[in-house]
């Protein structure tokens, strides 16, 4: 890791040296050749008030983050936000007739819509938590899927987890699977998608029992709706109003968080003031993997021969390939060749290995060094061949054009 902390004496600078800090990994993936984004993304157990993970995208990705079509907004699945959604109803449906239907051993979404010939959309989940003393429901659509993340941050706890089977069947009066929010006693939290529903299908809070024609303000009530589920693919964007948000895989390799003083309180780590009153350090801190954004950058940047590393984080930028090393010529253009790139400050690897001509090819492309010189038998008339990786091209030129041409790509950008 590459670890860095920042200690200032307000918010303004501490939000200055966030700032800066940003563009700095911006500038560093960047430099690596990188396809990035940088993401807003939940603090976690590190804390503090806002953070960004920066996401080489990758489709090997083990992370899904989302941005806007529209707008710069983009977010990591944990952390991605929902726009407005827009009621798509004509106008209000006539109400159905609330009624009780037995569902034996029909407890997922997919049991019970493919039992009742309903779409997913037309269930809503009742999960059960338990907030320390505390239990209460969150409803979701049987489509969606709950981020506890969100809903944990939303209700300041430390200790947001899924009730168990005793307690869900205490505050139910049903197993795990039958609950509902009608005849519930307890504080219900609602997602946004869920305003203005009619005729769903809920836990009838009863076992091998759900309920059908379901519908909000006539049959039960919600104590408030909140954005607490995770975003998908065609959502609208929270930034702007004509964006949707798309979903891609990404790569972390930074973090930065805005610490604020939770660490410095902790440890006491106090300053004096221009007026001599003691005040607690405000803290950010950012971290980059370094072997991580090396493996990011082989997922982005490779074919079925091996490695294509940007230059700017190669090992070598040049590998010149002696076909021959035991051909004096050979042997004497080669070395000529790698010492006038040295000079020229050009990072060059010379493999003169008593290996077939094909087994040189082969490892060169492996390890992903942007451009080769090969120096063969045509050295006797005073031309290499250069190629650059990933390309099929092999330019023959004279070795004094060669070089030139060589220096001139490495040092271009």
């Amino acid at each position: 890791m590459k670890d860095a902390y920042s200690f200032d004496a307000d918010e303004k600078g501490a939000e200055e040296s966030y700032q800066k800090m940003h563009q700095a990994y911006c500038n560093i993936f960047e430099r690596c050749g990188l396809t990035f984004r940088a993401v807003e993304a939940d603090t976690g157990p590190i804390g503090g008030s806002f953070s960004h993970e920066f996401m080489v995208l990758a489709e090997t990705g083990e992370d899904a983050i989302f941005s806007c079509n529209s707008c710069d907004y983009a977010a990591n699945r944990e952390k991605a936000e929902i726009g407005s959604l827009k009621n798509e109803n004509a106008g209000p449906l006539p109400l159905g007739e609330l009624k009780r239907v037995e569902t034996p051993n029909k407890r997922t979404v997919e049991e019970v819509t493919q039992f009742l010939k309903v779409a997913p959309e037309q269930l809503i989940k009742t999960m059960i938590f338990q907030d320390g003393d505390h239990t209460i429901a969150a409803l979701i659509r049987g489509d969606h899927e709950i981020n506890e993340i969100k809903l944990q941050n939303l209700l300041g706890s430390e200790a947001l987890c899924l009730a168990d089977d005793e307690t869900i069947e205490k505050v139910t009066r049903a197993p795990r699977g039958f609950a509902g929010p009608v005849g519930l006693d307890i504080r219900i939290i609602a997602d946004n998608s869920l305003k203005g529903i009619e005729n769903v299908v809920v836990g009838g809070n009863e076992r091998d029992v759900h309920l059908v024609n379901v519908n909000l303000k006539r049959d039960f009530q919600v104590d408030s709706f909140y954005d607490v589920r995770f975003a998908i693919e065609g959502d609208p964007c929270p930034r702007c109003a004509q964006g949707q948000l798309v979903m891609n895989r990404g790569i972390e390799v930074g973090h930065i968080f805005k610490l604020g003083t939770k660490y410095s309180k902790t440890l006491g780590a106090r300053f004096l003031d221009a007026q001599r009153k003691e005040n607690y350090m405000v803290m950010g801190c950012y971290g980059i993997g370094v072997g991580r954004t090396v493996a990011a950058a082989i997922e982005q940047n490779h074919d079925k021969d091996g490695i294509i590393f940007p230059k700017s984080i190669a090992p070598f930028h040049v590998i010149i390939i002696s076909v021959n090393p035991k051909d004096s010529v050979i042997r004497e253009v080669s070395e000529r060749i790698y010492a006038t790139l040295l000079d020229a400050g050009v990072e060059v690897l010379l493999d003169d290995r008593d290996e077939r001509p094909g087994i040189k090819f082969k490892d060169a492309d492996l390890i992903g060094i942007p451009l080769r010189i090969t120096v063969g038998k045509k050295a006797k008339d005073g031309q290499i061949d250069i190629k650059l990786r990933g390309t099929d091209e092999v330019r023959v030129t004279n070795e004094g054009e060669g070089i030139e041409k060589v220096k001139e790509i490495i040092c271009r950008d």
